[in-house]
């Protein structure tokens, strides 16, 4: 790590960025990142994003203006990577776990991919999964078990991204392995998202926000789960009427 942890931190939130973090008016967001940057003592931010490093290196950059800072922690690639917040570097101990199960995989998944109708490749550069955008007309939804008895997982979210993971790893199995190494009271975590890569992590039974422009199919998914809030605010505001929700509305009396 190249930036120190909240020793005591009194919340830890978890949030997908496209929707979720990057969602809502400006204003809306402009202050709630203002608010997280006056807390980094007291909250302990990690974004849990489908995105590669590279992307959420871009995107610091990019949003930089609107006062988006790097969190402490990134999960990124849909729970495949773990870094440290400033640097971006991944974190072996986390990592080092995930790539095991990946050894392996690609050259089998590339073979059934090879030619499948309605599908491309997404342009990122993660080394422990496999990302695609797909067609939900022309996709064949057999292909599913059949990269799958290769000993992958597929996700499919947001009506056009596929993602191939390995086996048994996902936003939420990979937050709950973060949270057993730092050690970290479950009741301190709020997570946040709006499509179904982040149902993962609200069937972790950890305090979930759904936010107000969830897709409909994680809306369907995760309304009957007892630690999912579905929120009635898009983006950031949702985000924030989930905090009261769960008991943290204090933290939130600066913003």
């Amino acid at each position: 790590m190249s930036a120190p942890l909240p020793q005591q931190p009194e919340l830890v939130l978890v949030t997908d960025l496209d929707g979720t973090l990057l969602g809502g008016s400006l204003a809306e967001r402009r202050r709630f990142y203002a608010w997280l940057e006056q807390q980094r003592s007291r909250v302990l931010h990690v974004f849990c994003t489908g995105r590669d490093l590279n992307s959420v290196a871009r995107l610091l950059v990019q949003d930089e203006h609107l006062g988006l800072r790097a969190p402490h922690l990134v999960i990124g690639d849909v729970g495949c990577t773990v870094a440290c917040g400033a640097s971006l570097q991944p974190l072996p101990l986390a990592v080092d776990p995930i790539e095991a199960r990946w050894q392996g995989k690609p050259d089998r998944v590339l073979t059934v991919m090879a030619g499948a109708a309605g599908v491309s490749a997404q342009p990122i550069s993660s080394q422990r999964r496999l990302a695609y955008y797909y067609d939900p007309d022309s996709f064949d939804h057999g292909l599913i078990d059949e990269l799958e008895a290769h000993g992958v997982d597929c996700l499919l979210s947001d009506n056009r991204y596929l993602d191939v993971l390995p086996a048994g790893v996902n936003k939420g199995s990979t937050l709950l392995a973060l949270l057993e190494t730092l050690e970290i009271d479950p009741a301190l975590v709020v997570t946040a998202g709006d499509s179904l890569n982040d149902l993962a992590m609200f069937e972790t039974g950890l305090a979930g926000v759904m936010v107000g422009n969830a897709e409909p199919a994680l809306r369907a998914k995760a309304l009957h789960l007892p630690r999912t809030y579905g929120a009635r605010a898009p983006g950031c505001a949702g985000i924030c009427e989930g905090l009261h929700h769960f008991g943290f509305g204090h933290l939130l009396a600066q913003l």
